[in-house]
């Protein structure tokens, strides 16, 4: 049925936009540590200058300060990068099993009424689809050049990896037209 094999490319799609969605986060998390690691730098750099200035109670607060706020910062970023790519994950497989439901009660719809007018409509669609998860894999890809970038040599998470193809089958039944 044709209906299916829409699925399954708007399955793709849905699964590149998370991906990219992933890569997002990964770019955002790497940079922000990478920010947070720079000010510890110049608060170190500065520090060290006006260390002769200061009493050695007063370096050592101010030491103790810059750590916990870095801490508290990569904290923050982990815990709030992690729980956006929860909630990606959980979107995403939530979409994926409704546009299976979806197909498969289109496919049960048409097979009760012995008409077919969901597959015409999704076989109209399918170009569209197949445009759309093509751009789809482009920013995926994309989005995880820039996400390396932005990680440099600090890659603490893996980027998200690029959708495969369309790979799963559609199940066809034989049936009367």
């Amino acid at each position: 049925m044709t209906a299916k094999q829409l699925a399954t490319v708007t399955s793709h799609v849905i699964t590149s936009y998370g991906n990219t969605a992933k890569n997002v986060i990964h770019a955002y998390r790497a940079g922000g540590e990478r920010v947070v690691h720079m000010t510890a730098r110049r608060w170190n750099s500065a520090l060290k200058r006006s260390r002769p200035k200061l009493t050695a109670d007063v370096a050592r607060n101010a030491t103790t300060v810059q750590q916990v706020a870095c801490r508290y910062a990569l904290r923050g970023l982990t815990l709030s990068s992690g729980g956006a790519q929860r909630a990606v994950n959980k979107a995403v497989e939530l979409a994926d099993a409704g546009i299976h439901a979806v197909a498969l009660n289109a496919n049960r719809l048409e097979n009760k009424i012995g008409m077919h007018p969901l597959s015409t409509l999704a076989q109209a669609a399918l170009p569209g689809v197949a445009a759309l998860s093509a751009l789809a894999t482009q920013v995926e890809q994309k989005s995880a050049d820039l996400a390396t970038r932005i990680a440099g040599d600090n890659v603490v998470a893996t980027v998200a990896k690029r959708a495969r193809t369309a790979a799963r089958k559609a199940h066809t039944k034989a049936t009367a037209a």
